[in-house]
């Protein structure tokens, strides 16, 4: 087709480099005007993306354009692109508008743009918006894009405080999604995305200080989720119920929610083969992997924030901290729940350390103190101290010889008088009667056959009564009255 009329002298050149594909070079910068010489209206790409020129037989038709000023708006909504669109280091005056729109490849390095418009959008090819600066907000809901999205060095401020600079939904995205080192402000939405290939986001900025820096709900990644290696949070990172068939890392990265009161990350019911949370420092707000289900988790005391919610996380593999730390770790939910208590204990029982996990069923109940009242705050300190909730029965044999030392020495210094003649009643032994005191029951009839005399009867007193809560506590450790099945959740 014949080049149509009004054509200035750029446009021109595009019109007969487009049958094959040749790239059209107006400048190696990005103009920052509207220069004459630069100048190409967005409506002479849109007719050659929508098949206004034949392509030329043997060649791979494209438009391909660098250092244009493109003026009016790249509108293809709806319609079906069957070249490739790269435009290098232009600036477009207008928003792109991609919705519903079926392309190719479509790639925007180094431009400028008010703002992106991919709604609906099916691209079989990669979507590339790298080095590009967009002043206004990235629009992707229900976009589907066959050969990854690249967004490295990209820059995102929304123009609108309240709106997300990057928004999707049910977004879909085979190959990969790279958003390197890239700044984006004012939040980035992937509710119900699902990333085939992955997602990179190492290096990359997210600030929406007191706000959501990025909402991944529900979203599905398949290999790794890199939010690593530089890269920073500004804002509440929130991955509630996603899954990660994969590794999901944190490492060296930077999760500061803007707000101590806030969520840094909010990582509840998600599943993850792998979960590396091992940022650069520790995390300025609070975090939550309630009701996950982590194969392996890697962390470090160093990173954890004052407050995490861990009730109903469930992991395979712990690794990066000492026994005291995970249990501090475990205790960093101002509300008391048994669960975390009880996985803990189950995992270091699984490992072969029965020892640590009876410290932790220790731990659980006298955590789990701060809930009851104050009778049950004192009987609970008397089982602590006695036997241990039953995890410590030697407590209470030590505590026996102890009383049995005492009584002992202070009845061979005052010995009791005999409540009958003494030709009738067994010989004393001062060990044998606190024994008898201790025991709750007359083994060996000496308690009831001599009675204990001036101070040493508050003696006496004093041994029945602690014999009969060790006896007590013994029973209620050994048959596990202590041990409740269920409690605070």
């Amino acid at each position: 087709m014949s080049q149509p009329p009004g054509l200035n002298d750029a446009e021109r050149r595009l019109w007969a480099a487009f049958p094959t594909g040749a790239t059209v070079v107006l400048g190696d910068d990005r103009p920052a005007g509207p220069l004459p010489d630069r100048m190409v209206r967005a409506e002479i790409i849109t007719r050659l993306l929508l098949g206004a020129c034949e392509p030329r037989p043997g060649a791979v038709a494209a438009v391909r354009l660098r250092g244009a000023y493109v003026l009016g708006q790249l509108d293809v909504s709806g319609g079906s692109v069957e070249y490739e669109l790269k435009l290098e280091r232009c600036r477009l005056v207008e928003e792109p508008d991609l919705s519903n729109a079926a392309t190719r490849e479509l790639r925007f390095a180094d431009c400028w743009m008010p703002g992106f418009d991919a709604g609906g959008l099916r691209a079989d090819g990669y979507l590339s918006l790298s080095g590009t600066e967009i002043e206004g907000q990235v629009r992707m809901p229900r976009a589907q894009l066959s050969g990854g999205l690249r967004m490295n060095g990209t820059t995102i401020t929304a123009s609108d405080p309240d709106r997300f600079a990057l928004f999707s939904g049910g977004l879909v995205v085979e190959v990969g999604t790279f958003i390197r080192n890239a700044h984006i402000t004012g939040g980035v939405r992937f509710v119900g995305a699902r990333m085939n290939g992955g997602l990179f986001m190492e290096g990359t900025t997210l600030t929406n200080p007191g706000g959501l820096a990025l909402d991944a709900q529900n979203m599905v990644v398949e290999d790794a989720a890199e939010f690593s290696r530089g890269f920073t949070a500004l804002g509440t990172v929130r991955l509630r119920s996603g899954r990660y068939n994969g590794i999901l890392s944190f490492s060296k990265a930077r999760l500061d929610s803007g707000d101590p009161d806030r969520m840094a990350l909010h990582a509840s019911h998600l599943q993850a083969d792998e979960m590396l949370l091992w940022p650069e420092e520790k995390i300025k707000g609070r975090v939550s992997l309630s009701y996950s289900r982590i194969n392996l988790l890697m962390d470090h005391p160093s990173v954890w924030p004052d407050e995490m919610y861990l009730n109903g996380l469930t992991y395979e593999t712990l690794r990066g901290a000492e026994f005291k730390d995970r249990l501090s770790w475990i205790s960093r939910d101002e509300e008391f729940h048994l669960q975390p208590y009880e996985q803990l204990a189950g995992w270091y029982h699984g490992i072969g350390h029965d020892d640590l996990a009876r410290k932790v069923q220790l731990a659980k109940l006298r955590a789990r103190r701060r809930n009851l009242n104050p009778v049950g705050k004192a009987w609970n300190h008397v089982l602590d101290w006695t036997v241990g909730f039953g995890y410590r029965p030697w407590l209470a044999f030590a505590w026996f010889a102890l009383l049995l030392a005492i009584g002992t020495t202070v009845f061979s210094i005052e010995n009791p008088r005999p409540v009958k003649p003494r030709d009738e009643l067994p010989a004393f032994h001062a060990l044998i009667y606190t024994l008898d005191l201790l025991i709750p029951l007359d083994t060996f009839g000496q308690q009831l056959s001599y009675d204990a005399v001036n101070w040493s009867r508050w003696v006496a007193y004093g041994l029945v009564t602690t014999g009969w809560v060790l006896a007590t506590a013994l029973i209620a450790g050994a048959t596990r009255v202590l041990r409740p099945d269920t409690g605070t959740r």
